[in-house]
Formats: C-alpha cells, structure tokens, sequence
C-alpha cells in the first residue's frame, strides 16, 4: 500500500532534476544558437555565382515564372567577393552592440528572458531570409545585422545563470555546455550540404529557422532564472543548489546594486580573460566563416563534402570541452591545483597549439587530408577554453560575470568583423593557397599572442570588487531554502511510511 502511494506521489521531478533539464535545455540552446549562425556560411556557397562586376541593387540571376518560394530555392546572386564578406560580416555589425547590455540585463531581469528573447526573434529572422535575399542585397544585409543584434545577447547571459544555479566547483562542466555551439556547427554542416543539394538553398533557413522556433517555445515553459522561481522543483534539490552556491565562493546571497565601472576596467584579470577570448575567437570566427570556402575555392571539395568535411574540426572542438571541463573541476575540488593554476593550465593548452598548428597549415595547407586534419586537431585544443578563461568571469566576480562575459564577446564580436574583411582583401582578388596563407600566419601571431598575454595576467582568485561594501538585496530571499535539511529529511520520512 505504501509503495503504490509512493508511485502515485512521484513526479516528472523525481526522474530528471531541474538541473538536468537546465543543461540538456542549454547544451540544445548552443547548438541551435549556432545553427542560426553558421547556417549561410555553407548555404552562400550555393546562393551566389562570385563575379568581380560593379554592384547593381538589381543583383537576382533568375528569370523562373515559377511560384515565389520555388524561385527563391532555385535563385544565383551576382554578388562579388566583397558583397559576400559583407553579407557574412553585417553579423557582429548588430552582435557587438548588445554583447555588454545583454549580460548586464541578464544580471537584472534574468537570463531566460535574454536568452529565450534572443533566440526567438533569431529563429523568425531566419524563416524571413530568403525572402531577404531575394528581394534586394540589402536587405539580407540589414536583415543579419539585426539577427546578430538578438543573437549577440545569448552568449553572456548564460554565466549569471550559472551563479544561481551551479555550485562553484562544477561551474566548468556547466560552462564546457556553451561549447555545444561547436555540436551544432558540426551537425549544420553536413545537414545543410544535404538539403543545398536535395531542395536548394532556400531551405537551409526554413528548416533551421523551424527548429529554433520549437526550441524557443520549451525554453520558456521549461527554464526559471533560479531554483526559489522555478514552480516545479522540489525543496530537497532546492536546498541542494543553494546550500553548496552558499558556501562557496562568491556565494553571498546580498547582490550588488551598482557595477563597479572602475574596479572592472582597471583589473588586469578582467583583461586577461578580454585579450584571450577576444584572440581564441578571433580565430574560431574565422574558421567558422571562411572555411568552407576554404575548402571549395583551395581544396575543391563539392557541397556535399563540403559540408561533412568542415563540420569535423567542430566535432573535436566539442569533444575537448567535456573533457577538459571535467578534469578542471576535479582537479580544482581535490586540492591538487589551485583555481588559477587551473585556469592559467588549460587556457594555455587551449590557445597555444592553435597558434603552433597554423604554421603547418601555412606552410602544406594544399594537402587536403592534412589540412582537414589541421583544422580539427586545432580546434580540438581549443575546446580546453570551457577549463580556462571562459569559466574564469565566475571564479574572480559571479556577480558580474555576465557583464565581463559581454566585454569579452564585443572585443570577439569586433574580431569576427575584421577577420571577413582581412579574409575579403587579402583573398578578394585571387583565392588561392598563396593568398590564403597570410590568412593562416595572421591566425598564428593572434593565437601566441593571446596564450601568452593570460599567462601572464590570468587568476582565478576572487576579487574585492565582486561584493562591494554598499549593496542592497536584490531578491535576497532567492538564496535561502525553503525549508532546513532536516525537515526535509523528516518530510521524506513522513511521505515513505
């Protein structure tokens, strides 16, 4: 009798925690977060029959009497090698502009709104591409500028998500979930070289678009900004999570009410974690936008193994953040290496050999196997950020990680705009081997130069500024349990007999 009423009594809450459903819910954000983004860096391949002619705003190649929506699929764009870096960099144009609000405001009003808001409007903009393209160059111009816009603030809302609801010493696995982004770059890849050539182009943007949409929809009915507002989960989880944030470090339940400008730009910390990130992206940006062009213009790989060929350094990138992120966290909570011996550890080993394996692709980049395997093995090394600065924001201030995670990602957002331009001028008027090469030893000083630069100003140490003297409580009730462990526990008791 009393176990047919314990069956009756358990809940969806018993089977998967609050807390699993927040990291498969993450884990899927990132990787559709990417989607939306790498998503026309394959599909621009098929869109466009690259003439070096003078612009016209008139620039469809299409004379179909056919039904818009089959025309569009069928559609060539005349658009040049600059108008095609320009679409792929009107991106961070719109991502750089709320890389900084967006995590403060997540440091505010919570990060589901940011992140669900984000990732909402960025699925709808994508359904509208097409579209967008076809009816004037600039058009898609402005439509992707505004989808970085949304997209921009995605990114440094995660971290103060993190602060209410992971406990310190598990912070890295959580964040290695942001790294999902290289799993959904690696699944775009070789799902849109499919649909480009079994239905056109046009429906790279539906398909994906769609899936974002569904994602959206369970993100909000799903996710809660912390444990004391999520209205399904039970006391004993609940005092699980805040017990240990509690206790850890940077724990304190009493929030700042101002951010403390200053402190931030002038800690060399702070910096070491915007240099790197900004040069790690840099080089990640690059590889994500030009690499399969890369590969189509220099190696000469059809669509098809265009896409499943680019999607492999993504694949190893993604590897290397579990694994990483796991072993930081084990290290950090057995003692045997301090949180900044940690950090400086894996940023190094994630950084640096990047650097070292771009002077081999600069030198014998025209063999295709060892160039692909250049490509994947670099960013295989480089999924070690989740254990390195990339987790580092919530170790020196988790009260502000959100708005270092924004600094960071607009120095990264303002790398990625470069890195198409120094791409469309260095290659703009013959993409060969000899003109990609400088590409590669431009990618090398970038990376040396990032690995070194945390080396040396890197810590993990918490810093003053995180809690300032005078602060007021802001929703200060969110970090005390309902009830203590041992009612509880005596509640249990009740509930088994």
């Amino acid at each position: 009798m009393a176990s047919a009423r314990k069956l009756e009594n358990k809940k969806w809450t018993d089977i998967l925690t609050c807390r699993q459903i927040l990291n498969i819910m993450v884990i899927l954000g990132f990787m559709f977060n990417y989607m939306l983004r790498v998503n026309l860096t394959i599909a621009i391949v098929d869109m466009i029959e690259i003439q070096d002619v003078p612009f016209t705003n008139s620039s469809v190649n299409s004379t179909s009497t056919k039904p818009l929506i089959n025309r569009m699929a069928e559609t060539r764009f005349n658009w040049n090698t600059d108008q095609k870096n320009a679409i792929l960099g009107s991106f961070f144009w719109g991502y750089l502009l709320t890389e900084l609000p967006g995590g403060r405001m997540a440091e505010i009003v919570g990060a589901r709104k940011i992140f669900g808001g984000g990732m909402l409007m960025a699925s709808i903009l994508t359904i509208l591409t097409p579209a967008a393209a076809y009816l004037d160059y600039y058009v898609i111009l402005i439509l992707r500028a505004v989808l970085g816009f949304f997209l921009g603030a995605t990114w440094p809302a995660i971290p103060p998500m993190a602060a209410s609801w992971i406990p310190p010493m598990e912070r890295s696995k959580f964040i290695a979930n942001m790294m999902a982004s290289s799993l959904g770059a690696a699944a775009t890849m070789p799902v849109c070289g499919y649909l480009i050539d079994s239905y056109g182009w046009a429906s790279v943007f539906y398909v994906t678009g769609l899936i974002g949409l569904v994602w959206s929809a369970l993100w909000f009915v799903l996710i809660y900004d912390s444990p004391a507002q999520h209205p399904r989960i039970n006391e004993e989880e609940r005092y699980e999570i805040e017990t240990k944030i509690a206790e850890g470090e940077g724990g304190n339940s009493k929030k700042p009410s101002y951010v403390p400008w200053k402190q931030i730009f002038l800690s060399m910390p702070v910096w070491a974690i915007i240099i790197t990130h900004g040069c790690s992206v840099f080089g990640y940006f690059l590889v994500v936008n030009q690499l399969p062009t890369y590969m189509k213009d220099v190696l000469h790989f059809n669509i098809k193994e265009n896409g499943l060929l680019s999607s492999l350094p993504y694949l190893g990138k993604y590897l290397m953040a579990i694994i990483a992120s796991y072993i930081a966290d084990k290290l950090r909570k057995s003692g045997k290496l301090s949180t900044t011996a940690t950090r400086k550890i894996f940023t190094t080993f994630a950084v640096l050999p990047p650097g070292l394996l771009m002077i081999i692709q600069a030198i014998w980049g025209m063999n295709a196997a060892l160039s692909v395997s250049v490509f994947t093995i670099s960013l295989f090394f480089n999924g070690a950020v989740t254990a390195g600065y990339l987790s580092n924001g919530l170790d020196i201030a988790p009260n502000f990680s959100g708005t270092i995670f924004g600094l960071a990602n607009t120095l990264s957002s303002i790398g990625g705009w470069v890195s198409t331009k120094m791409v469309a001028i260095i290659t703009g008027t013959q993409s060969t081997f000899d003109t990609w090469k400088y590409v590669f030893y431009v990618l090398v000083a970038t990376y040396i130069f990032g690995a070194l630069f945390y080396l040396i100003f890197g810590s993990g140490k918490l810093q003053t500024w995180n809690n300032p003297e005078e602060h007021t409580r802001q929703n200060g009730q969110e970090l005390q349990p309902l009830k203590t462990k041992a009612e509880i526990d005596k509640e249990k008791e009740i509930n088994m007999a």
